[in-house]
């Protein structure tokens, strides 16, 4: 299996074609998503799994904004970081390739690779989630990926990472 065949067999995550869509500004929602990426409306928790998947498969960032957008509406949302939170993952094998697989709180799943890269910003790990939307790396998983992680020296600065995809990814916070 090629690395290409391997992580689309991985990758889920449905978004709806908001890119096709331009419909007009309708103003604001209280909908918020807290540091933790939990989806709230009027500070209320939105319970319902499969209600924040919707809201998610149509939230679409621009210039820093978050907007939830429709064919019929575009409505501005509130983000207090990232939208989506990795909560688990996994480590795939196949022949010698080696992926990790990352699940977010609303079970999307990504492999770690060039198109959904791990990177470091304001001392906290992130994963591209593609459309320049993100999901922050939960505490719990960052030190279960440093028992498996390997180093190597720069200077005398001692660099932790892992590898997925054939990418090497910075642990270093």
């Amino acid at each position: 299996m090629k690395l290409e065949q391997l992580l689309a067999s991985i990758e889920q995550g449905q978004h709806a074609p908001t890119e096709k869509w331009n419909p007009p500004y309708c103003g604001e929602l209280p909908i918020r998503i807290d540091t933790n990426g939990q989806w709230l409306y009027q500070e209320s928790p939105i319970k319902r799994l499969p209600l924040v998947k919707l809201f998610a498969s149509v939230l679409v960032r621009e210039n820093n904004e978050f907007f939830l957008v429709t064919p019929a509406e575009k409505v501005k949302i509130t983000v207090d970081d990232a939208p989506f939170m990795v909560t688990t993952w996994s480590e795939y094998r196949e022949s010698n390739m080696s992926v990790i697989q990352v699940t977010t709180n609303i079970e999307q799943q990504f492999g770690l690779s060039k198109q959904h890269p791990l990177f470091l910003k304001n001392q906290q790990l992130y994963v591209d989630c593609g459309r320049g939307l993100l999901a922050k790396v939960h505490r719990n998983v960052v030190y279960q990926w440093a028992e498996i992680a390997c180093s190597r020296c720069e200077g005398d600065r001692e660099i932790w990472f892992i590898e997925s995809a054939g990418c090497a990814f910075d642990l270093n916070l």
